[in-house]
C-alpha cells in the first residue's frame, strides 16, 4: 500500500491555476485539503472549517482583500460553501488584482442558489474524484469493489471501519449541520433505499414507497445527494430510431464503497449477488473521472429502450461501452451494442469484462478490464 505522500493525483490543478482561478468541487475526503497542503504553493490559505477563520471572515468578508500583499499570487479558500458571501469579494479581487484563487467546496447546494453565476467566465470549475486506477493500481479487485477508492479508505489498514465512519460523518456534517433536511431519520431510510437502486433506473414512486416518504420528497433527497456531490444522475441517450428509448435517469453514488457501507455488504467476491453491479460501478467511476480530468466538455449517457435493449455507457453519442463481470463474453452479451448500432452512428463498440484475452467479435472490441483502464488513461479509448 502506498503512503499518502507518494500518490500523485492526475487532476491538472497546477496547470489550471497558472492561467486563472479555479472552483474545485469534490465530496469530503477525496483529497482536496491534501492537494492544497502538499501539491500547491499557496501564499495564504483560509480554511472555513476552522471556527476562528469562519467567525472573522463572516463578520468582515473584506479581510482577505484588505490583507492582500504585492507578492500574493495564489490564495486558497477551503470549503467556500460555508460562507457563500465571500464569492462577491473573490469576484472583485479577480477583476481588480493579478491574484489567482483556488476555491474548494464539498457541496454545490448553497453556491448554486446565488453565487456560482458570479464566477462564470472568471474561474474554471473542476471536480476532484476518488482515486482512479492510474493513481493507485487495482491489485485486488475484490477489495476495490468492496471498499471503493476514497483516499483514506484505500490507504487505511482497516478499510471497513474507515468507510463505515464516513457514512456517519456525512449524515452529521453535511445533512444535519447544513440543515438540509429536518427529518434525518427519513433521510437515513432513503439513503439505504437509494443504495439499493444504485446503477439502476430510478423510479421515484417506488423508492418513496420503500423509504416511507412521498415521491416529491424522494426527488428532493436525490437533489441533495447530487448537490452535495455524493451522487450523480446519468441521463439516457435520446435516439430517434424505431426503438423507443427510456426517458428515466439512472443513479450512481460517487464511490462504490459508500454504497456497500450503506447496505452492509463489505465483502464483494465474484460469487456475491452484487458483483456485477459493483463491477459496472467501478468502470463508471473511472470513466466519469477520466472525462472530468481530461475531457470536461464530453457527455456520458446510457442507452435503454422500452423493449429492454440496453448499453451501460455511451460517450459523446459515438463510443458505446458495455460492462460484463463474466470471465468469457458470449454472443448474447453483444445484443445491446448491436441494437444501438442500428439506431445511432456509433463509431466504436466496446465490452469491458474479466476476459483473459483481448479480442474482436463482429467489430465489437472485448477488453479485459485491466487493459481497458490502461488504454483509457493512455487516451487510447476516447
Amino acid at each position: 500500500m502506498k503512503e499518502p505522500l507518494s500518490v500523485d493525483r492526475i487532476i491538472a490543478l497546477k496547470q489550471d491555476l497558472k492561467s486563472g482561478s479555479v472552483l474545485l468541487l469534490g465530496p469530503r475526503r477525496t483529497g482536496k485539503s491534501y492537494l492544497i497542503r502538499h501539491q500547491l504553493e499557496a501564499d495564504r490559505i483560509f480554511n472555513l472549517l476552522r471556527a476562528d477563520t469562519f467567525q472573522q471572515l463572516s463578520a468582515r468578508p473584506s479581510l482577505i482583500r484588505e490583507g492582500l500583499q504585492p507578492k500574493d499570487r495564489l490564495i486558497v479558500i477551503d470549503e467556500i460553501q460555508k460562507l457563500p458571501s465571500l464569492m462577491d469579494e473573490v469576484h472583485l479581487m479577480i477583476e481588480e488584482t493579478p491574484v489567482h484563487f483556488l476555491l474548494t467546496g464539498s457541496s454545490a447546494r448553497k453556491l448554486k442558489r446565488s453565487h456560482t453565476s458570479l464566477m462564470a467566465g472568471r474561474a474554471r470549475t473542476r471536480q476532484l474524484m476518488p482515486f482512479v486506477s492510474a493513481e493507485v493500481p487495482i491489485e485486488n479487485l475484490s477489495r476495490t469493489l468492496s471498499f471503493g477508492m476514497l483516499p483514506p479508505v484505500v490507504l487505511s489498514e482497516d478499510p471497513a471501519e474507515t468507510i463505515s465512519t464516513y457514512i456517519g460523518d456525512y449524515l452529521r456534517e453535511e445533512i444535519q449541520a447544513e440543515a438540509l433536511t429536518r427529518k434525518i431519520e427519513n433521510f437515513s431510510r432513503f439513503l439505504h433505499r437509494a443504495a439499493l437502486s444504485n446503477t439502476e433506473v430510478i423510479n421515484f414512486e417506488s423508492v418513496g414507497s420503500d423509504a416511507q416518504v412521498p415521491a416529491r420528497t424522494v426527488r428532493e433527497y436525490f437533489g441533495i445527494l447530487t448537490d452535495t456531490l455524493l451522487g450523480v444522475l446519468l441521463e439516457p441517450l435520446r435516439t430517434t430510431g424505431r426503438r423507443k428509448p427510456s426517458s428515466h435517469a439512472k443513479f450512481y453514488f460517487f464511490d462504490i464503497g459508500v454504497v456497500n457501507a450503506l447496505l452492509g455488504t463489505l465483502d464483494i467476491t465474484d460469487r456475491h449477488p452484487s458483483f456485477g453491479k459493483c463491477f459496472e460501478h467501478l468502470i463508471f467511476q473511472e470513466l466519469r473521472a477520466y472525462l472530468a480530468y481530461r475531457k470536461p466538455r464530453s457527455t456520458l449517457n446510457f442507452w435503454r429502450t422500452q423493449q429492454g435493449d440496453e448499453v451501460d455507457f455511451v460517450v459523446d453519442s459515438e463510443v458505446a461501452i458495455e460492462i460484463k463481470g463474466t470471465h468469457l463474453v458470449s454472443e448474447r452479451d453483444l445484443k445491446g451494442l448491436k441494437a444501438l448500432s442500428e439506431e445511432a452512428p456509433i463509431r466504436r463498440q466496446i465490452v469491458v469484462s474479466r476476459d483473459v484475452y483481448r479480442r474482436t467479435v463482429e467489430g465489437i472490441e472485448i477488453f479485459p478490464f485491466q487493459d481497458f483502464l490502461k488504454d483509457l488513461w493512455a487516451d487510447k479509448i476516447l
